[in-house]
């Protein structure tokens, strides 16, 4: 098994509010794409390929689709796989299910079971392996690896148990208008602002791939516009920002777009006049973390407000 690991690249996979999990991948392997969803579902294999279906396990929560490629470097599957299943099971984990191509039913498990798509996942139906496991407060993941004579690809399905909302949210809700109650946000928001010429808000909320900010309201925004209302002299621009996977022009185009959303919903929500904020997108060029690693992804997808002018 390999075990030079250093210099190399780390999936975070929270499993529980008390734990968590670095799985170490071998060095050089490059993220190609993620997908999370807030609240979602997986059909966890749990067995073979048999009798015309496929055993598995729905679980429920915060769902994490990954997948990495490797350079051609001569590994077998099992060799990039059976150090990720070793710290799976050193974190406490219990291994359902682990099959190699035709242990787990060649061609038509590959299809049964759910695939990041082609480009960023590639399955040699004569040559992959695959891991499910369970573990810590209900959390489960799944690992697969293949690859051609080219590369080898590492796909990662991770879902931590999360409480489903009480209730839907109201239809077309609107954000509430800057009220005196927001002094103190607005307060530390301004402090920042003006000491550091630009502040992260934090809780804003996009569905993945899409560039419209999800309806509701939001404390960074409320307190952003009161900072506004109280300083009419003020000029900002609302900056946009992604993780490094994908194209870097497409990437600017997206976090473009986030930022003009924002600005939108300033003046429509809150009546702010259009001229007092520019929308503006850096793409990956700005990172504040690694990008290797999800909390450091997702610490770099951000929206920013930048003080331009004002007293």
């Amino acid at each position: 098994m390999i075990r030079s690991l250093a210099a190399c690249a780390a999936l975070g996979l929270a499993a529980g509010p008390a734990a968590a999990i670095e799985l170490v991948l071998p060095q050089g392997a490059r993220p190609i794409s993620e997908r999370s969803s807030p609240l979602g579902s997986y059909a966890l294999p749990t067995g073979p390929f048999a009798g015309g279906t496929l055993p598995v396990r729905q679980v429920e929560g915060r769902v994490l689709r990954q997948s990495w490629r490797l350079a051609a470097q001569g590994q077998t599957t099992l060799q990039i796989l059976a150090p990720l299943r070793d710290q799976l099971e050193r974190a406490g984990f219990t291994i359902v299910l682990d099959c190699k191509d035709s242990e787990c039913g060649g061609f038509d498990f590959r299809f049964a079971t759910e695939v990041v798509p082609a480009p960023d996942m590639y399955v040699d139906i004569r040559d992959y392996r695959f891991v499910s496991a369970t573990g810590p407060a209900g959390a489960a993941v799944s690992l697969l690896v293949s690859g051609d004579r080219n590369a080898s690809y590492v796909q990662v399905i991770y879902v931590t148990p999360v409480k489903a909302p009480a209730a839907a949210p109201s239809p077309e809700p609107e954000a509430p208008a800057p009220a005196a109650g927001d002094a103190a946000e607005a307060g530390g928001l301004a402090a920042t602002l003006t000491a550091q010429g630009h502040v992260v808000l934090p809780d804003l909320s996009f569905a993945s791939g899409a560039d419209a900010l999800d309806p509701g309201s939001y404390a960074s925004l409320n307190a952003l516009a009161a900072y506004l209302v109280a300083h009419p002299e003020i000029v900002i621009a609302l900056v946009g920002h992604t993780d490094s996977i994908g194209d870097l022009a497409q990437n600017i185009a997206l976090s473009t777009r986030r930022a003009e959303s924002v600005r939108a919903r300033l003046v429509e929500a809150y009546g702010i006049d259009p001229a007092r904020g520019q929308a503006e997108g850096m793409g990956y060029l700005a990172p504040i973390a690694s990008n290797l690693s999800p909390a450091g992804r997702e610490a770099n997808r951000r929206v920013e407000a930048i003080l331009l002018s004002g007293s």
